[in-house]
């Protein structure tokens, strides 16, 4: 009996690996008071994680009489607090970097900040500013508009309405605010006229510059006046001088577009030979309207021939109608005639569609062209004036000129009264003799 307890296990029983079962036996029975395997005395949550990996590996291998469906072993924690490492993939191809999507940062910015724009329109009454305006952005900006009549024209003085709405289209937001000008060159003496205009827009620069200028500079509006549609009557045979004046007190502060009126009153020659007429008026008077930029040369060729359309095209002959009149079989907005319709929206009517796509497609062009130029000049004249207002200079200079004229007016009094006791004396020396 001896010898067969001492007989040694053959070789291959002795040399052979543990089956699957006995290598997980020490883990599922492990005790808190043994050691496993020569290891310290495992702590309770490792000895529960262990047991259950355990119990995993005999399911699914198929030990103890389980069939089931053989699954990978989901990866769990080794120690205490240690979080499962997530692998991170590479959306993009390799050897791309990715900076190309840099524009589309931006466009998801600007798109939830959204756009600001500010529109002037100015012109005598009756040429159809409002119709054309609410035409443009398909909105009603004046519901509770009350027209003067002739006799409030007379002694009405110039104001300043400013309206805002803000438009959505397709998730794009615009906050759009149109200045209008009402009792613009409807006194009999327009000498003055346009002072309360310039005014607004050197107003709206000095807010801006004060707004820059301060602590906060986070959540700054842009009031400033980015265009000027200047409408001018089809009944003359050119430029009015008041014309001519307001656009050459304007031309340095705003982004002027000429904007020819009513353009159904006229013919199509007749709108071609004032369009010229205007333009070398423009130009005889040294007048700066607003000049579209050349297409880039890595544009497409119709962007290029738009372009080029729209340039030739200015002044812009335009209608404008809100009303919905059935032509064709269709519903267009136009104006109803006895021999025929006119269509706001047809290019070959009027050029509406080429002044509204001038303003869209050259929107943050004239936003630039604004900051760049025109608020940049207002900017260097306050500084060189050691940031006194430009309103404060022209004070300034009548206050000089009253003060002047009290003086003057002192002087001839003293004179007077010196002349008149000179005369008082003679005569009293006339009496003694």
């Amino acid at each position: 009996m001896e010898e067969k307890r001492r007989r040694r296990r053959p070789e291959s029983e002795r040399t052979r690996e543990p089956r699957a079962e006995e290598q997980l036996w020490p883990f599922i029975f492990a005790s808190d008071r043994f050691p496993v395997g020569g290891r310290n005395v495992l702590a309770e949550e490792e000895k529960e994680e262990r047991q259950a990996e355990a119990i995993f590996f005999l399911l699914n291998t198929g030990y103890g009489g389980c069939t089931m469906e053989r699954k990978p072993f989901p990866t769990l924690t080794s120690r205490v607090g240690q979080q499962p490492t997530e692998k991170f993939t590479n959306p993009e191809t390799p050897g791309y970097v990715g900076f190309a999507n840099l524009p589309n940062q931006v466009h998801r910015k600007s798109v939830k900040k959204g756009f600001e724009f500010t529109l002037m329109v100015v012109g005598e009454s009756g040429l159809g500013k409002s119709t054309l305006i609410n035409s443009l952005f398909l909105t009603d900006l004046y519901p509770e508009r009350i027209i003067p009549g002739a006799a409030e024209k007379i002694e009405r003085t110039v104001q300043i309405e400013a309206s805002t709405v803000e438009i959505e289209e397709r998730g794009v937001k615009l906050r759009l605010t149109v200045v209008d000008t009402p009792g613009y060159g409807d006194a009999i003496n327009c000498r003055d006229c346009f002072r309360t205009i310039i005014s607004y827009i050197d107003e709206q620069f000095e807010r801006y510059l004060h707004d820059e200028s301060g602590l906060n500079r986070r959540h700054i509006v842009d009031n400033r006046v980015h265009c000027c549609f200047y409408f001018i009557s089809p009944f003359g045979h050119g430029l009015k001088p008041l014309d001519v004046e307001f656009m050459k007190a304007i031309h340095n502060k705003v982004n002027i577009v000429p904007v020819i009126a009513k353009a159904d009153t006229l013919t199509l020659k007749e709108r071609e030979r004032l369009k010229k007429r205007i333009l070398d008026e423009i130009e005889e008077h040294s007048i700066k309207i607003y000049h579209l930029p050349d297409a880039e040369s890595d544009e497409d060729e119709d962007f290029k021939e738009q372009t080029r359309l729209l340039k030739t095209s200015i002044p812009f002959c335009v209608v404008g109608s809100n009303q919905l009149i059935e032509a064709k079989g269709k519903k267009v907005r136009g104006r109803l005639y006895p021999w025929g319709v006119v269509e706001v929206e047809n290019p070959e009517h009027n050029d509406f569609l080429k002044l509204r796509t001038m303003l869209i497609t050259h929107m943050q062009d004239l936003q630039e062209v604004t900051q760049d130029l025109h608020y940049e000049n207002f900017r260097s004249e306050r500084l060189k004036k050691g940031g006194r207002k430009v309103e404060d200079e022209e004070v300034n200079k009548d206050q000089i000129l009253l003060e002047k004229e009290a003086e003057l007016r002192r002087m001839q009094e003293m004179i007077a009264r010196m002349q008149a006791q000179m005369q008082m004396q003679r005569q009293g020396d006339t009496i003694i003799k």
